[in-house]
């Protein structure tokens, strides 16, 4: 069995087939390392936004955090640590990028369902064979360089957040960041005290919101070590609060548009009390309902923005137009001069698996299947592409809470189908057409209530909102917990 990627979700699934006694299965990672998004995501001030008492696996809950809202180092080590207890880093085989998945229809005698095709650093392409092939690439796992004129004739260093250049000495510069969502919102505060000037570009602006983060003592980590219930505790109170944000993003309380106005104003309120420039603070209130685009926590975003050395450039005007060898030329026709860009323009998030090319039944092309919006039965498996699962797949996305509920939750789903196999013998296992579409068209249903409906660009792929999950982490496992076998055929 093949597994596409070492991050969180990948590491995590191949530690749920080795549960159930499957031990033939191999981690394939791109890079020369795991980690995921925190292997890549290196930029200053690189944190996540959920308390890491939650942003961890429930089968290695860590007593040792240093803070309720861990950095990218801490969580990466944790990743490591924990992948490396269980035994699960000599399932990887690193520096191996998979480029096409093809289902056999009628294999020779004696071969697997599906050839895996991957590439090394050096060129040289390695073949698989599988029964399962689970894709765990995730949906934050390509960055978006957009299309501007004339990128390529800037003159100084050009990079994208997600492979931030730490041979670029930032002192001193004129550095122009493009983008004001979740990473530009830690690395700006990350550099501004280390550049000579910053130009920030924003298109939309964001929901900021305070955030609690706490410095964990040395007698508190001994009290989560020695005393596991307090860890659980911390755990749960975080959990739940998460998922009352979900429940109000998703349309499931009647008291969540309360919620969200009551949101709303602690965002105002932090605003008004962090920026001082009338003007400043005006272009930073959002143009769009709470909850349309992730809310953000930081207490350092505002305060960076309102540095003299610092100009947030928004509006029509301030539209980017295009790049110039000496700066960035927006659409008023003012230049605004740089030594060093930085995109902080995010991740293509609605285009799954663009980075490989997966054929099913047929000779079926996945991203021709998807050409109107991913989609996939419960997130998870795709009609006409048997045994091919997705981790992180299309509408498994959250407004809020941990991720890796989800990805947990899917991983055991998986697990369970591959056992199936392993005990019966059946060589394929393939998601019901009709089972597929019920549950898309129920989700798609459900996402109409949510305030994502609201979002006319950012959720959606084709009209459609491919990215998002219309319930709370608890209902998605609860869906996930046992394999409804008459939603598949098994032969």
């Amino acid at each position: 069995m093949v597994v596409v990627g070492a991050g969180f979700g990948g590491l995590g699934t191949a530690r749920a087939l080795r549960e159930r006694g499957i031990d033939d299965v191999v981690v394939l990672e791109r890079a020369a390392s795991v980690g995921g998004v925190w292997r890549d995501n290196t930029y200053p001030g690189a944190a996540c936004d959920v308390p890491s008492p939650l942003y961890s696996w429930s089968w290695a809950v860590n007593p040792g955090w240093s803070h309720r809202y861990a950095g990218q180092g801490e969580i990466l080590d944790y990743l490591r640590h924990a992948a490396e207890r269980e035994g699960l880093l000599g399932l990887v085989r690193t520096g191996v990028e998979v480029v096409a998945c093809t289902y056999r229809d009628a294999p020779e005698p004696g071969e697997r369902r599906w050839r895996v095709e991957a590439v090394d650093a050096h060129g040289d392409r390695t073949t698989y064979d599988a029964d399962v092939v689970v894709s765990a690439v995730g949906q934050l796992s390509e960055p978006v360089v957009p299309g501007v004129a004339g990128a390529e004739s800037f003159a100084g260093p050009v990079f994208h957040s997600a492979r931030w250049r730490h041979d670029v000495d930032l002192a001193g510069q004129r550095v122009a960041v493009v983008g004001t969502g979740a990473s530009a919102v830690q690395l700006v505060p990350g550099i501004v005290d280390e550049v000579g000037s910053l130009s920030v570009f924003q298109r939309s602006a964001a929901y900021v919101v305070p955030r609690p983060d706490t410095e964990f003592s040395a007698r508190r980590r001994r009290l989560f070590a020695r005393v596991p219930a307090t860890l659980r505790l911390e755990r749960r109170v975080v959990l739940v609060a998460t998922e009352l944000l979900n429940r109000a993003l998703t349309g499931q309380a009647r008291w969540g548009p309360a919620a969200l106005r009551l949101v709303r104003l602690v965002w105002r309120a932090h605003l008004r009390r962090q920026v001082r420039d009338r003007v400043t603070r005006r272009a930073l209130v959002p143009d769009y309902p709470i909850g349309c685009k992730r809310i953000l926590f930081s207490d350092t975003w505002y305060p960076a923005l309102d540095r003299d050395h610092v100009e947030l450039v928004t509006g029509p005007g301030g539209a980017v137009d295009r790049i110039e060898p000496e700066g960035v030329r927006t659409a008023d026709g003012r230049l605004h001069p740089a030594d060093v860009l930085v995109w902080g323009t995010g991740f293509a998030a609605t285009d799954l698996l663009a980075s490989m090319r997966v054929t099913g039944e047929g000779g079926a092309d996945l991203h021709e299947a998807w050409a109107d919006g991913a989609r996939a039965h419960l997130g998870l498996a795709v009609p006409g592409f048997p045994s091919f699962f997705c981790v992180y797949g299309p509408n498994t996305n959250l407004g809020g809470s941990s991720i890796i509920g989800m990805l947990e939750a899917q991983a055991e789903h998986i697990a369970e189908v591959a056992a199936r196999m392993a005990d019966d013998g059946a060589r394929v296992v393939g998601v019901r057409r009709d089972a597929a579409v019920a549950f898309d068209e129920a989700t798609q249903e459900r996402l109409e209530h949510t305030v994502w409906a609201t979002c006319d660009s950012w959720y959606r792929d084709g009209g459609r909102i491919t990215t998002n999950w219309p319930g709370t982490v608890g209902e998605y496992q609860d869906r996930t917990a046992r394999v409804d076998w008459s939603a598949y055929d098994v032969s």
